[in-house]
């Protein structure tokens, strides 16, 4: 029985015979054109059938007839030379051919492109690929002779953020100045594909952390052309998700359950409960750690599909800011204990009583349901850390971890901040003297200055002024970092896991979706204060993906790991 094709030939008096792959596509919808065009680019062996799969072939079936064939040309004068994936290329380019259409002009220039010479030059002698898509161009990841496994860790100090990079220039003059600083991974270039060029920042990973170091070092500042300096810094890859608007009656078991099976990598889950509301599980919230970037990156993008609900509720999905862990050396000085999982009756005497039989207390700190203490000697921390850690302590099991000096990133935020809540309490009529959480009583008139327990944010930190989710101040919660230099404690995100400062919820409300621009959280005791202002833009990684962001410096680090929550994966 003769095909479509083929009776379509005869009708037309025509001769020509298809190939079998010909075939195919129309069998499986392609228009005609379209089909003939595919079969040409086949002979000439830069593109075969088999590399095209479903996706490629819907996205060719929904184009016009003459804008397919049209993307099709300028798809065969592309150089494909470093493509793997062919389908999804085609795929990126036809989606920049549809934005092209509807911005006229843009995109028209031709870039000049990599010095193909140089780049086999640096191929050859080190063995490394070279893999290139719409969105960037992948150098090495593994390395000639590593096995995925062997990647480095979850991005603690191992990778660097390389910005103001002049958009004409590629891998081929980047490669020889990092890999001076050590053993690359791969290095990652963003490219714009609407004009070809770079997007003016790259990730590199170094296969071990001295190395990163060193690239920073070395190359912050480094003038790669005449005026143009690059800005290189380190970069910690975010592999936590904060998830919103979950029924506060889940567990963190049920909570793990419900999202395995939409996205794969996922290791941790965590939650925080409120120790004097049993029946409350959760606050509302939780946070996803994932084994990578890149699977956090993808349930990210599945869970904010929109099409995702868990226990029939729209959640909200965005990037957690991630942790500016200290080094080793830092953290091995330690003598201060974070303390949380406590109810409201604690009192900073209970908690001096309970750890003290393990050493001598230099002072003692609650704030809220978490609290600091500071031992004299680390030995004695570290053991009361051992044997008090998820202990009963009246009602409440402790959790106990070893507390956080803030680095030079943190720091910053946390004088920003204190700068911001003193200019917001100069504008409520006074430096203190209302109570423990430095608000006017409500409907009420300002105490007399003086009197009172004075400012709580002097003396412990920024105390609950203006109240965000579940009454913390800022937002959110206890964070286990402290700083003596600053009198008091940073708790201004949930146990290091910071949430977006975006959105509402809390025990006053279910959280709901963002509309437009920032919103200013509201929680605390039934419908607390308004939130906290918005953080410093380009802090780390700062507030959620989408929000107010500027030029990052990034040593103020961003929400995915690129430039003000700029991933390299979306």
């Amino acid at each position: 029985m003769a095909t479509e094709s083929e009776v379509q030939a005869e009708t037309n008096g025509n001769s020509v015979e298809h190939s079998e792959d010909y075939d195919k596509l129309i069998e499986y919808g392609i228009n005609e054109k379209v089909a003939e065009k595919l079969e040409e680019i086949y002979t000439t062996g830069i593109l075969k059938h088999s590399d095209l799969d479903d996706r490629a072939l819907e996205a060719l079936k929904e184009f016009p007839p003459e804008h397919g064939v049209d993307v099709l040309k300028q798809f065969c004068e592309c150089n494909l030379e470093h493509v793997t994936n062919k389908s999804a290329y085609l795929c990126g380019y036809m989606k920049t051919y549809r934005m092209r259409m509807k911005q006229p002009g843009s995109g028209d220039a031709k870039p000049k492109g990599p010095d193909e010479a140089k780049i086999k030059e640096i191929l050859d002698r080190t063995g490394y690929s070279l893999d290139v898509t719409t969105g960037q161009r992948k150098y090495g990841g593994p390395p000639p002779g590593a096995e995925d496994e062997e990647q480095p860790g979850k991005g603690h100090n191992h990778e660097v953020f390389c910005g103001k990079i002049p958009r004409d220039i590629f891998e081929d003059e980047l490669i020889p100045q990092f890999e001076k600083a050590g053993k690359i991974w791969d290095l990652r270039l963003m490219m714009d594909p609407m004009t070809g060029n770079n997007r003016g920042y790259a990730f590199i990973t170094y296969c071990d952390q001295e190395s990163a170091k060193k690239a920073v070092e070395e190359l912050n500042d480094f003038e790669i052309k005449p005026g143009k300096k690059l800005q290189v810094n380190l970069s910690i890859a975010n592999v936590r998700l904060f998830v919103g608007n979950i029924p506060k009656c889940k567990s963190e078991e049920e909570i793990r359950e419900e999202f395995t099976p939409h996205a794969s990598g996922l290791e941790k889950v965590i939650i925080y409960s409120i120790p004097d509301d049993p029946k409350k599980k959760n606050r509302g919230f939780a946070f996803l750690e994932y084994e990578s970037h890149k699977a956090a990156s993808v349930a990210k993008r599945k869970l904010s599909s929109g099409r995702t609900k868990v226990w029939n509720c729209d959640i909200i999905v965005d990037w957690a800011d991630p942790l500016e862990d200290p080094d080793e050396a830092t953290m091995s000085k330690v003598k201060v204990l974070y303390v949380k999982n406590l109810k409201n009756d604690i009192t900073d005497e209970q908690l001096k009583e309970k750890f003290s039989t393990y050493g001598e207390i230099e002072r003692v700190k609650k704030i809220k349901d978490y609290g600091f203490v500071h031992f004299v000697e680390r030995e004695h921390a570290v053991k009361a850390l051992e044997e008090l850690n998820n202990t009963m302590l009246g009602e409440s099991m402790m959790e106990v971890s070893l507390a956080k000096p803030p680095g030079d990133n943190k720091k910053k935020e946390m004088r920003k901040r204190e700068q911001q809540q003193r200019q917001m309490m100069y504008m409520m009529g006074g430096k203190g003297g209302f109570n423990d959480y430095n608000f006017p009583p409500r409907g009420g008139k300002f105490p007399p200055r003086g009197r009172g327990r004075g400012n709580y944010f002097n003396n412990y930190g920024p105390g609950p002024a203006f109240q965000g989710f579940g009454g913390y101040p800022g937002g959110y919660g206890p964070e286990p970092y402290y700083d003596d230099s600053f009198g008091g404690y940073e708790d201004d995100f949930y146990g290091g896991y910071g949430m977006p400062r975006r959105g509402r919820g809390g025990p006053g409300g279910m959280m709901r979706p963002p509309r437009g621009g920032p919103m200013r959280g509201r929680g605390g005791r039934g419908r607390g204060g308004r939130g906290m202002p918005p953080g410093p833009r380009g802090g780390p990684r700062g507030g959620a993906r989408g929000g107010p962001a500027g030029p990052s410096t990034r040593g103020e680090l961003t929400n995915g790991n690129g430039p003000n929550g700029i991933s390299d994966l979306e």
